[in-house]
């Protein structure tokens, strides 16, 4: 923590030197690269209730609220909140084949994702193993510090899911027709590029372009391999968030693999100046998406209201 700190401070001291107009286009890609996401994944939700009245304004709505949410909550935990929205917008659907439909909408990540990081090992952009373990505020580098551990945590917890799906089969099937419905999109490859994957390929060109300009925003070279390395960097970050918005892991990583570009001190201020400049956006869209979807900021009472009326 004292690392990001540190960091916030080295921000605060490169303010002025901020090219502001090119954060702003910055921005307005993130921006724009939230509503392919959304779109996308609307349409894997129509496909999986076709004789549903599914309006995007509702799905982005809940795709936005869940996007703040998760600026603050570690461990992807507005993903929770994007679910509940939609369901209550969406008459007759089911957790399950929502969630389903997020496994769906995640398939053009995968492959976009594992092609980065194989670009990036082949490359050597990511610390070598015997790196890693050094580098600091790396929040999920316990796994790797402690295999064994992690093993044995592993071994338990899948253990344990296997006599809970033994114990509850027949609910645990049901969970799995809900669940194919909302992969449903994907019975037609065709149907899935065409509706699915062009959006998706969207938010990545969004994306990678946003980057580009955070890039020049802070004065560092904003060569193809820069922008790459940071989309690694961001990705693996928050592969798992235990900390909100993976905060600190990325910090760290930028900090190695931008190495011999700039000094550390400015890769500590760019990292964390494009971190709270996208937190500060999707939590403003993310408060009135809520406030506009739910009437009120305090969610987490119309959900558990809502659980105890179903109870």
């Amino acid at each position: 923590m004292r690392d990001v700190f540190d960091a916030i401070e080295a921000f605060l001291d490169t303010l002025a030197s901020i090219h502001w107009g090119w954060l702003a286009v910055a921005v307005l890609c993130h921006l724009a690269r939230i509503v392919c996401r959304s779109r996308g994944w609307r349409n894997c939700i129509a496909e999986a209730y076709p004789d549903r009245e599914v309006k995007w304004r509702y799905v982005f709505g809940g795709y936005v609220a869940g996007v703040g949410a998760n600026a603050l909550l570690p461990g992807r935990g507005g993903d929770l909140l994007r679910l509940y929205i939609v369901k209550h917008r969406v008459e007759g659907s089911t957790y399950a084949t929502l969630g389903g439909t997020l496994l769906a909408d995640g398939i053009f990540d995968l492959f976009a994702a594992s092609a980065l990081l194989i670009w990036a090992l082949s490359a050597g952009v990511l610390p070598g193993g015997d790196v890693l373990p050094n580098l600091p505020a790396v929040d999920w580098l316990w796994v790797f510090k402690n295999p064994q551990q992690a093993l044995v945590i592993a071994g338990f917890l899948l253990a344990v899911g296997l006599v809970v799906g033994a114990l509850a089969y027949r609910r645990v099937t049901e969970f799995w027709v809900h669940v194919r419905q909302g992969l449903w999109i994907l019975r037609d490859p065709i149907l899935y590029l065409r509706r699915v994957a062009v959006w998706d390929a969207g938010d990545w060109a969004l994306r990678l372009t946003a980057v580009f300009f955070y890039l020049h925003a802070f004065g560092l070279p904003a060569t193809a391999y820069n922008v790459f390395a940071y989309q690694v960097a961001g990705s693996l970050s928050t592969a798992l968030p235990l900390t909100p918005a993976g905060i600190g892991t990325e910090q760290a990583l930028l900090v190695f693999v931008f190495s011999g570009i700039a000094p550390a001190s400015k890769i500590l201020a760019f990292s964390v100046g494009v971190k709270l400049v996208t937190i500060a956006v999707n939590l403003t869209l993310g408060i009135s998406a809520v406030a506009l979807m739910l009437g009120s900021l305090r969610w987490r009472d119309r959900v558990e209201a809502d659980a105890a009326g179903r109870a």
